[in-house]
C-alpha cells in the first residue's frame, strides 16, 4: 500500500491549466475575431468594387449625360435611410449653414431684420456692431445690397443672409430709406464678428425666483449660462426655472457642465454604449456647481430634444429637479461628426445614451424607415397626448427608478413629473395669418419708433405696471393686417385678441429697452410673456414639490400616477 502524499498546491502548478485554457480560448477569440474582421473588410471591398463598376457603366455608356457627382450624392443619402433616422450626410454647402447654428458667432453687419409686404426692415442695429457704427437705425428699409434689389416677392432669408453676410473686414454697400423720409441714403458697411446666443433670458421673476431660457446647446452655451446664473445668484436666487422648450440640443459636453452647475456630490450625469468599448463613457459631476441648493424646475415639451434631453434626465434621476411640461423629442443617439476628403460631412450614429438610472430615452423607429419616426410628432397629437396625460403610454417593461427611489420609465423621451397641457386657447387662422406675414411684429417696431422718447422716459418695471394696448393700437394693428391681405374673422379676432395684446406690449418692450441696453437678453419680452404662458404659471404652483425634491423628499409625480 503506497503511502499517501500531501498535494503540492503550488501557484504555478494551480494556474498552469488554467492559462493554457485561456491561451486556447484567447486563441480561438482572436482568431474568430481576426477572420471576421477579414470577412467584413472582404465585404465592404466587395460592395466598393460592385459600386463602381455601376458608376463606370453609367458614366461611360447611359445614353444621356449625367452628374456623377449628383449620383454619388444620392446614393450616399439613400444609403443611410437604411440606418437610424438621425445618421446623416451634409453636402459641402450644407456643411457650413448646419455648422453655424450651433457656432458662438458668424461674420456679418450685426442686425435683426423682419421682411414685410416683400420689404426688409431692420428690426434691431446691434449696439456697437458694424450696422450701428455707421448709423444705421431700427425701422429703416434695405432697398440694395451691392447693387442687388432687395424688395419684391423673391426677396427671401437666403438671399438676404447671402448679401449682408461675408468674411470679415469685406465691405457691402446699402441703399436705405428710413421711416418718414422719401431720399435714399447709402451705407458702406465693413463686416465684423457678431456674437450668437444661445440663451435667450435670464432674469429674476421676484426676489427668489429665477428665470433661464435655454435655445440650444452651442459653443457658448455653458459660458453664457455660467454668467447669467452668476448675476442671478447675486440678486438674490432661491429657485430657479430652466427653461427647455422647443431646445433641439447640440454639444453634448455643454449641457454635461450646465448640469455640473446644479448637482452636487460626484453623481453620474450620463453615459453611453456604442459598438465595443470605443465610444463607451461616463459623465460624472467634477466641481463645486453655482446652484447645488434649491429648488429646480426644468421645463420641457416635444421639441425639447438630444442635450435638452440629457439635462432633463440627470437632474430628473438624480431628484434634482422638477420636471414640467410635456414628454420630449425622445433622441438617445449620439452622432459623430466625420468630415470626408472633398468637405463633406458624415454625421454617424456611433452610441446610445442612458441617464443615471440606466434609461434610454430614445423612442422606437425601425431601420429604413424614417417616414414613421417622423410620424410621431402626428400620433402624438392623434392620441390626444399634448392635451392630456392620460395619453402617455408607459413601457412596464422599461421602468427605473430614481436615486430616491422614485419611478421613471424609458423608450421614449423624458415624462414630466407634473404635465401641462398644450394651451390652444388663443389659437386661430387670424392669429397664424398675422405671424406668417410678420404683421404684429411690424406694427410693434413701428409703434416703438414712434413712441421712443415718451417710452424711453419710464424705466421697466414702470411701463410693464402701466402699459395697455388700447382700442385705438388693435385698430391700427387690423387695418395694417388689411394691407397685408391678412383675412379678418370676428370669432378669431375675439378668440385671439389678449395674446395678440400680449405680443404687441411684449415686443415693444423688447425693441425699447433691448435696444437701449445694447443687451443680447429679450428679458423684457419673456417678462411681458409669462403671465400668458400656462407652462410657467404651472410651474409656479409646483414649487413646493421642487422644494421638497431639494430637500431630499420623494414626492408624487405623473410618473408614479399617472395621472394629474
Amino acid at each position: 500500500m503506497k503511502e499517501n502524499k500531501p498535494v503540492n498546491n503550488q501557484p504555478m502548478i494551480i494556474r498552469l491549466p488554467i492559462i493554457i485554457a485561456f491561451t486556447l480560448v484567447a486563441g480561438m477569440l482572436i482568431g474568430a475575431n481576426f477572420f471576421s474582421g477579414q470577412s467584413r473588410m472582404n465585404n465592404v471591398a466587395k460592395g466598393v468594387a460592385k459600386y463602381r463598376e455601376v458608376l463606370s457603366l453609367v458614366e461611360n455608356n447611359y445614353v444621356d449625360s449625367v452628374s456623377t457627382d449628383s449620383l454619388v450624392e444620392f446614393s450616399i443619402k439613400k444609403m443611410l435611410e437604411k440606418l437610424d433616422p438621425h445618421t446623416s450626410y451634409f453636402s459641402t454647402e450644407d456643411v457650413a449653414a448646419a455648422r453655424s447654428q450651433l457656432e458662438s458667432g458668424f461674420d456679418g453687419i450685426g442686425i435683426e431684420f423682419n421682411v414685410f409686404n416683400d420689404t426688409v426692415y431692420v428690426v434691431n442695429a446691434m449696439v456697437g456692431g458694424p450696422s450701428d457704427a455707421v448709423g444705421i437705425k431700427s425701422g429703416d428699409r434695405l432697398i440694395k445690397a451691392d447693387g442687388v434689389s432687395l424688395i419684391g416677392q423673391k426677396v427671401n432669408s437666403s438671399l438676404i443672409f447671402s448679401k449682408l453676410r461675408g468674411p470679415r473686414g469685406s465691405e457691402v454697400e446699402l441703399e436705405i430709406v428710413r421711416s418718414g423720409e422719401s431720399k435714399i441714403r447709402q451705407f458702406t458697411v465693413t463686416r465684423d464678428r457678431i456674437p450668437s446666443y444661445s440663451i435667450n433670458a435670464g432674469f429674476m421673476m421676484d426676489n427668489q425666483t429665477g428665470y433661464i431660457k435655454v435655445d440650444r446647446f452651442s459653443e457658448s452655451t455653458y459660458d453664457e449660462f455660467h454668467q447669467v446664473l452668476s448675476s442671478l445668484k447675486s440678486q438674490g436666487l432661491k429657485r430657479l426655472v430652466l427653461d427647455l422648450r422647443g431646445n433641439p440640443g447640440g454639444y453634448k459636453d455643454r449641457a454635461e457642465k450646465m448640469v455640473d452647475e446644479l448637482l452636487s456630490d460626484e453623481r453620474l450625469i450620463v453615459y453611453t454604449k456604442g459598438k465595443g468599448s470605443k465610444f463607451d463613457s461616463q459623465t460624472f459631476t467634477r466641481q463645486e456647481g453655482i446652484f447645488e441648493k434649491g429648488a429646480v424646475i426644468v421645463l420641457v415639451d416635444e421639441n425639447s430634444a438630444s442635450a435638452a434631453e440629457i439635462v432633463a434626465g440627470a437632474l430628473q434621476d438624480n431628484d434634482r429637479a422638477l420636471i414640467v411640461g410635456r414628454r420630449s423629442f425622445g433622441k438617445g443617439l449620439v452622432q459623430m461628426p466625420i468630415t470626408l476628403h472633398d468637405g463633406s460631412e458624415l454625421r454617424l450614429t456611433i452610441s446610445r445614451y442612458y441617464t443615471p438610472s440606466g434609461r434610454s430615452i430614445q423612442k422606437p423607429y425601425s431601420l429604413g424607415k424614417e417616414e414613421d419616426y417622423e410620424k410621431d410628432y402626428e400620433t402624438r397629437m392623434k392620441s390626444g397626448e399634448f392635451f392630456s396625460s392620460d395619453s402617455i403610454k408607459f413601457n412596464e417593461k422599461l421602468k427605473y427608478k430614481t436615486v430616491a427611489g422614485r419611478t421613471v420609465y424609458g423608450g421614449g423621451g423624458i415624462t414630466p413629473d407634473v404635465f401641462v397641457a398644450r394651451d390652444t386657447s388663443y389659437y386661430s387662422k387670424y392669429l397664424t395669418e398675422l405671424f406668417s406675414k410678420n404683421v404684429i411684429r411690424e406694427y410693434a417696431l413701428n409703434y416703438a419708433n414712434k413712441n421712443l422718447k415718451t417710452l424711453e422716459k419710464l424705466n421697466f418695471k414702470e411701463f410693464n405696471k402701466q402699459f395697455v394696448v388700447t382700442d385705438a393700437m388693435m385698430a391700427d394693428l387690423q387695418r395694417l393686417a388689411t394691407q397685408a391681405k391678412v383675412k379678418q374673422s370676428a370669432k378669431d379676432y375675439d378668440r385671439s385678441n389678449n395674446y395678440i395684446k400680449g405680443q404687441i406690449k411684449a415686443l415693444v418692450a423688447r425693441s425699447v429697452w433691448q435696444r437701449k441696453a445694447g443687451k443680447n437678453l429679450n428679458n423684457e419680452y419673456y417678462q411681458v410673456m409669462t403671465s400668458f404662458d400656462e407652462t410657467i404659471q404651472k410651474a409656479l404652483q409646483n414649487f413646493d414639490k421642487a422644494d421638497k425634491l431639494a430637500h431630499g423628499e420623494i414626492v408624487e409625480t405623473l410618473t408614479h400616477s399617472g395621472k394629474q
